[in-house]
């Protein structure tokens, strides 16, 4: 299980992600440009000393990233509130990787059409979205649950 954001815009949902990577030993990817100066010091407060222990690949636009997921072979799954298919519904594979887009705008149409699968966690009817952070750390617990990939 590998973790992807999408150009993101805040600096401490990226370091809560990362740390939530290094504390369940998954990959995790930034897909550049981000909407901040990437820097352990943007990180910090968030990620703690967590963020700087997690392995992360940066990949320098959404180009790169399918090059790299090309030669990877992983399937690209793509948290939206759009999904078609809710959280507990979907099942999840080793090799997914869990994309989520930026906090203010999500991501565009040729990401939504490159992703193999499309999911969306359930929430009560009138409510727009979950913080990306914590919408990673709830698909990641759940990808982990399915493929009983929790660190022993």
């Amino acid at each position: 299980m590998e973790i992807a954001l999408f150009q993101p815009d805040i600096a401490g949902n990226v370091g809560t992600t990362l740390r939530t990577a290094a504390c369940f030993g998954v990959p995790a990817h930034i897909v550049e440009p981000c909407g901040f100066p990437f820097s352990d010091g943007a990180l910090k407060r968030a990620g703690m000393d967590y963020a700087t222990r997690a392995n992360v690949r940066r990949h320098a636009d959404w180009a790169a990233f399918c090059d790299w997921n090309a030669a990877a072979n992983l399937r690209l799954v793509l948290l939206t509130t759009a999904g078609a298919t809710p959280l507990p519904a979907f099942a999840f594979a080793p090799g997914d990787i869990l994309l989520l887009g930026a906090e203010s705008s999500g991501v565009p149409s040729h990401v939504h059409e490159a992703a193999a699968a499309r999911v969306a966690i359930p929430m009560r009817p009138g409510f727009r979205s979950l913080n990306v952070a914590v919408a990673a750390g709830i698909a990641l617990a759940e990808a982990l649950r399915q493929t009983k990939g929790f660190p022993s």
